[in-house]
């Protein structure tokens, strides 16, 4: 695992634990803030999907030009 996944990895878990406590600690009757933060969180593991397939596009091109 790189230091640019490991990196990542940390900050997808601290952004679900962070979601995970807004919801437990909201009080909002209407559901608004847990809506906005289950749409921030959905947004955010779509974000990290397409950085990680950079991250393993880019590895994968190393490990060709090393191979070469």
């Amino acid at each position: 695992m790189t230091k640019q996944t490991k990196i990542l990895a940390g900050l997808l878990a601290g952004a679900a634990l962070g979601a995970a406590i807004a919801l437990v600690i909201s009080s909002d009757k209407n559901d608004d803030l847990k809506e906005k933060v289950g749409d921030w969180f959905t947004d955010l593991l779509s974000g990290s999907k397409d950085k990680l397939s950079g991250v393993s596009d880019l590895v994968k091109g190393v490990i060709t030009k090393a191979k070469a």
